[in-house]
């Protein structure tokens, strides 16, 4: 009978009959219910977002990288419909959950999303019903917590009866290269038959699914993933202080080091780390390790450097303002882009953020402009994009390059601007020239 099981979901998933549901409508989720539904699959959309939900069955994205248009179109062909109400899992076959994992304040992991969609997802998890979960999570999460929850209020045995697989996100937000599609897909399931079927599923709708042999190391490479780019970027992001102390220009250094054909690969400084999943998901195996009495140094070593980096900018500001004989307090400063990364609205961890938030403790006026962000709420403060960029520029005692959006017309920022603080080389060689720019 269990054989039997299996071998139906193959085959629904196959000829694209199984009703596949996606559990999460963010960033992540979005993109993977328009890469289903374009292979041929029917996709049930499940958010507690009503907005959302709406949205998406008036056939409108409200993601960047998901063109409104195809999401009509698999709206008006019957393939997308969005819902609040978990109960129409009864009469889905697949489902991935791309639910947040965010940190809590105190530095731990918050799995309340996980584990609330998990409980509701339990209560209509049935045979021939394969799982995966997507939301980037510490290595064990899927089988010490998704598993016996699914287990034991149905009574159902992964791997005969059910399918549960980690398949991590690789979604970077802005990207026309790499997208949902393209990227490839690893998959770990709780047992070998979990893995073949979640395998079997994805490599309906993806390009290329890499099968792993259990759901740990596909958790696992997630995280080595982030923690390998988290690390860099704070190397970088140390080396960029150093030369600071130094009076040597980072960015040389590093264009230079870059010309080597082999065993470097380049990595670039900033005002620190931003987006979901570097600045977030190293910590996450950080903490884990602290339950086994390990201490994950290298990654403990890094945040530390990549949290402080907005101080830095500002104590550059600061420095570069008391060179022109002017207080910090009280002086006009613009801050030029505001999303975690250049030409999209994501605005998750940005170090605009703290930024703002550091130089108006220190007495600043601050303003902001980006042309992706309208508005900034965080904290206690809430700001509106300046709308004449040109103008609030040459009325300003400094503007500090946070996000380098290709958009900006940066010689007439540099035309127009009293002083400049650089964070990202947005100015490049004409930056380096110029005695009104401060590089970081």
């Amino acid at each position: 009978m269990t054989d039997q099981t299996k071998t139906t979901l193959l085959q629904q998933l196959k000829d694209r009959t199984a009703v596949v549901a996606v559990v999460g409508l963010g960033y992540v989720g979005l993109p993977l219910v328009v890469v289903f539904g374009n292979a041929g699959f029917k996709v049930v959309g499940i958010d507690l977002d009503t907005a959302k939900v709406d949205s998406l069955n008036r056939g409108v994205s409200y993601i960047q990288d998901v063109p409104t248009a195809d999401v009509k179109r698999l709206v008006d062909a019957g393939l997308l419909t969005a819902t609040t109400d978990f109960s129409v899992l009864r009469d889905v076959q697949a489902v991935s959950i791309c639910v947040p994992t965010p940190l809590k304040k105190t530095g731990d992991p918050d799995l309340s999303y996980i584990i609330n969609a998990t409980d509701e997802l339990a209560k209509y998890v049935h045979a021939g019903m394969v799982i995966t979960l997507e939301s980037t999570t510490y290595p064990g999460t899927t089988r010490e917590l998704i598993l016996p929850r699914l287990s034991e209020c149905c009574g159902l045995t992964a791997g005969q009866d059910f399918f549960l697989a980690f398949s991590p996100e690789r979604v970077d937000p802005g990207r026309k290269d790499w997208t949902t599609l393209n990227t490839p897909k690893v998959v770990g399931g709780i047992t070998p038959d979990c893995s073949e079927v979640a395998a079997a599923w994805y490599s309906q709708a993806l390009k290329t699914v890499i099968r792993v042999s259990s759901a740990e190391v596909a958790e696992m490479t997630k995280l080595l993933e982030n923690t390998f780019r988290m690390i860099n970027i704070g190397l970088v992001n140390e080396l960029a202080l150093i030369c600071n102390r130094l009076g040597v220009d980072v960015w040389e250094v590093i264009d230079a080091a870059g010309t080597k054909p082999f065993g470097f690969m380049k990595f670039t400084p900033g005002p620190g780390l931003g987006g979901h999943c570097i600045p977030i998901d190293p910590l996450y195996l950080s903490w884990k390790m602290k339950s086994l009495n390990y201490n994950a140094r290298f990654i403990e070593l890094a945040s530390e450097i990549n949290t402080n980096m907005p101080r830095f900018v500002v104590s550059r500001v600061q420095d570069a303002l008391n060179d022109r004989s002017l207080a910090l307090k009280g002086s006009r400063i613009l801050v030029l882009g505001a999303s975690y990364k250049p030409d999209i609205d994501d605005l998750r961890e940005s170090p605009a953020l703290d930024v703002i938030g550091l130089l108006m403790a220190k007495g600043a006026q601050v303003d902001y402009h980006d042309p992706y962000i309208p508005t900034l709420k965080h904290d206690s403060w809430e700001k509106v994009s300046v709308p004449d960029l040109k103008n609030a520029i040459r009325a300003v005692d400094c503007v500090v390059i946070v996000t380098n959006h290709s958009q900006y017309d940066y010689a007439m920022l540099l035309e127009n601007a009293k002083l400049i603080v650089d964070t990202r080389n947005a100015l490049g060689n004409a930056g380096r020239e110029s005695d009104k720019v401060v590089r970081l």
